[in-house]
């Protein structure tokens, strides 16, 4: 026998247009009777229907079952109700990616930005404007934020995930954002994160500020995806997050050990353990810990970039430049020694920080680790400089492509010594003279010049030319406008990009050295809209693909820039330069920290530079790049 019920109206169960909306009939029924058992809601619902959609309403928390055969609504399961009926009520306002986002067509961004800051999105929402994502496009950037775990699908609906979250964070840096925009977007995030952890901080009895300060901070930093399937429940998860939280530097001497942390908040210990090495010691994270270990075995962590940290780094950073400087300064004066050694630095470190940094408590560990730390300055500070330096070689490499592209036209083989290089331009010379009117001759010449660093020269052969040959001209300003960028006046190049552009408007060609300018320029929004446009213009020009890829990796979006380097593979995987993109892909798995594919695409890169036609000069000086760093991921997984 049916209790009596509170019912919604007819409207309701039986839409005059559509389907009815059963999660919002059985949340309706829960949320206007106190409790209802399973022959009231069978009453309006099908027994199938109700059937799953009570299992999914439990999943969710919007419902529980508090005892045999009676239902009853939570606190969550109100919000989900509250938030059906005022949807059912006006039609949904969506709120937009800003202009800034908008800008570039990375849809994968528009999508992430959407879901976010709505509740949830439907599958129109992002075919109609602003947006008007093709179907294509759309479809493919929700099945890859679905796989990657970003974005979940419920009942036709398109919602952020936690993980998801943390990625959108991330995702508002690559964009020239206002900061206080991002500071308010982060503290969405620190809202619903903070909502969570309330009920944790009381049922523990968390109230050190200083406490909650690292535990938040780490919750932000490490997504509790990453372990969940090694844990029972994220709140076995918020324990491992509190025990690194209580166990700093700054609680000295106050520290809790694993055996007792398992004991008091009721944690496996063998979990505690492995989750903690995973932490730390694997680096699960890309945020690295450092270990101070005292000698009655208490163990305390703290993290790079943290406020105790990059004091430190600065400190020691000072002292080892000074024990640098004043070495160096004593091995030229034969009959004196430095006064200062290794372990004399580290003394002066210690006296410095003890005290100040850390409790002096600490220092005998502090001994023990500042070698350590000292070696990880030293390598971290010189993979910068070779990186910047292999960097710096990368761009002088794509832009000897661009000078290649214009100066090239006839066969030289330009040599390296100087009295050979005076020699070929003697001969240009008298090349010239039999035949003025030939413009390659030109051309040549001013290779040879450009190679030697006679820029002027090289302007004054130009500026005579655009006399001399006017139906040359647009090409005798692309190499004027490259003869500029090599003087480092990008800015006069860009200029006589854009003349040129409001004379040749269709020339596509024109907007990808555009492009190119502006990377330089880091003028980041307009070089990546410019590009975008080139390509939605031209998609299966394998060129313009290439040079988008190596724009997002100046820009450090490594994971965009190989989706691109693919694509112009895809498209034309027989063009002579193919061994470049293939060696840009393996740099680009290579910072991702994908070593198995980095060094899969460098030596691909390698093997088929050995085996194309193209300039044997070029392939002479990207092989031995290449090598460069397939030897430094050798290095990096010789560390682990």
């Amino acid at each position: 026998m049916v209790t009596k019920c509170n019912y919604p109206p007819e409207e309701i169960i039986k839409p005059v247009f559509g389907k009815p909306n059963y999660e919002f009939i059985i949340l309706w029924i829960l949320n206007n009777n106190e409790v209802c058992t399973w022959a009231n809601l069978k009453a309006k619902v099908k027994h199938s229907t109700l059937s799953i959609y009570l299992n999914k309403l439990n999943e969710k928390g919007f419902i529980e079952k508090s005892v045999f055969n009676q239902y009853k609504i939570t606190s969550k399961g109100r919000d989900r109700y509250y938030e059906l009926s005022e949807a059912r009520q006006k039609k949904r306002k969506l709120s937009y990616p800003p202009k800034a986002i908008l800008r570039r067509r990375t849809y994968d961004h528009w999508i992430l930005w959407m879901v976010y800051n709505n509740n949830y999105c439907k599958w129109s929402d992002f075919l109609e404007p602003p947006l008007a994502i093709n179907q294509s496009s759309l479809s493919k950037s929700l099945n890859l934020l679905l796989d990657k775990g970003f974005v979940r699908k419920e009942e036709k609906e398109y919602r952020i995930t936690r993980l998801g979250k943390t990625e959108y964070s991330n995702m508002l840096r690559l964009y020239d954002l206002d900061r206080q925009s991002i500071l308010e977007e982060e503290g969405k995030r620190i809202k619903d994160i903070t909502k969570r952890t309330i009920n944790f901080f009381e049922k523990y009895k968390i109230k050190d500020s200083d406490i909650k300060f690292r535990f938040l901070n780490n919750k932000l930093k490490l997504p509790y995806e990453k372990v969940k399937s090694t844990l029972d429940s994220e709140e076995e998860y918020d324990k491992v997050l509190l025990y690194l939280s209580i166990n700093h530097p700054n609680r000295f001497p106050l520290c809790i050990s694993p055996d007792e942390f398992s004991e008091k908040y009721n944690i496996n210990l063998v979990k505690l353990n492995f989750i903690i090495l995973r932490i730390v010691e694997e680096n699960i994270f890309p945020i690295k810990f450092f270990t101070l270990e005292s000698s009655d075995e208490k163990i305390f962590y703290f993290q790079v970039n943290e406020k105790l940290e990059r004091m430190l780094n600065a400190i020691v950073e000072d002292y080892i430049t000074k024990f640098s400087y004043l070495n160096n300064l004593y091995e030229e004066i034969p009959k004196e020694t430095s006064p200062l050694t290794m372990e004399s630095t580290v003394t002066a470190i210690l006296d410095e920080i003890c005290d100040i940094l850390f409790d002096n408590g600490l220092r005998e560990p502090l001994k023990n680790f500042l070698p350590s730390y000292i070696n990880y300055l030293a390598y971290k500070i010189e993979r910068e400089r070779k990186l910047l330096d292999r960097y710096d070689k990368l761009e002088g490499l794509i832009w000897q492509e661009i000078q290649m592209k214009f100066f090239d036209l006839v066969e030289i083989n330009y040599p390296l010594e100087s009295n050979e290089v005076n020699n070929a331009l003697r001969e240009i010379e008298k090349a010239i003279k039999l035949n003025p009117k030939k413009p390659d001759l030109y051309y040549s010449k001013s290779k040879i010049l450009i190679d030697i660093g006679e820029y002027k020269k090289v302007l004054a052969i130009l500026d005579k030319m655009l006399k001399d040959f006017p139906k040359e001209e647009k090409n005798i300003q692309i190499k004027i406008a490259y003869v500029l960028k090599e003087m480092k006046d990008i800015e006069s190049g860009l200029e006589i990009i854009d003349t040129l552009l409001e004379k040749y408007s269709d020339d596509n060609n024109l907007l990808n050295y555009k492009a190119s300018w502006l990377q330089y320029l880091n003028r980041k929004e307009d070089c990546l809209e410019t590009i975008q446009n080139l390509i939605e213009s031209e998609p299966d020009n394998a060129t313009f693909h290439d040079t988008h890829g190596e724009i997002l990796m100046y820009f450090n979006n490594h994971e965009q820039a190989i989706e691109e380097f693919q694509k112009a593979i895809e498209i034309s995987s027989g063009n002579w330069y193919v061994y470049q993109t293939y060696i840009k892909l393996g740099i680009c798995y290579k910072e991702l920290e994908n070593y198995d594919l980095a060094t899969e695409y460098l030596q691909k890169g390698i093997k088929s530079a050995e085996q194309s036609a193209g300039d044997p000069e070029t392939k002479t000086k990207w092989i031995p790049f290449a090598n460069l760093f397939l030897r430094e991921i050798e290095l990096l997984e010789a560390e682990f």
